[in-house]
């Protein structure tokens, strides 16, 4: 059976950018994938919404060997990490990530990530160089 790993998120009162950051630093440490990929994440915006706050992250993928230290093609996966306005202050953030060129949006402890989503991502656009 394969086990879904996860990571404890902060209380929505404790809560601050950079902890969401290091959140996500944390979640994707315990993801499955091989040393050679490289990444770094950021933060890019606050959303406010009627009933929560919204922190757009994103996380940028490549592969950079010694031939080539600059990547062809690199994969974003986007975070969004919901600080609701109406649960309680000790309850936890929640949290949803999808890769680029995807519209299907997943929840880190009901999706285990996969190598193979970035692969994907960065042959598509290798392709798609190529036929330009």
């Amino acid at each position: 059976k394969h086990v879904i790993k996860n990571i404890l998120w902060t209380a929505a009162k404790n809560f601050t950018v950079e902890r969401g950051r290091q959140q996500i630093e944390e979640l994707i440490s315990t993801w499955d994938i091989h040393e050679s990929w490289l990444h770094h994440s950021e933060f890019l915006e606050e959303e406010e919404l009627k009933d929560s706050k919204r922190y757009h992250y994103r996380a940028c993928w490549g592969l950079p060997t010694c031939r080539n230290p600059i990547p062809r093609a690199t994969a974003s996966v986007y975070f969004v990490i919901v600080v609701s306005k109406y649960k309680p202050d000790l309850a936890p953030v929640e949290v949803f990530y999808r890769l680029e060129s995807s519209r299907l949006i997943r929840r880190p402890e009901q999706c285990q990530f996969r190598e193979k989503w970035l692969q994907d991502v960065i042959e598509n656009k290798i392709v798609c160089t190529e036929r330009l």
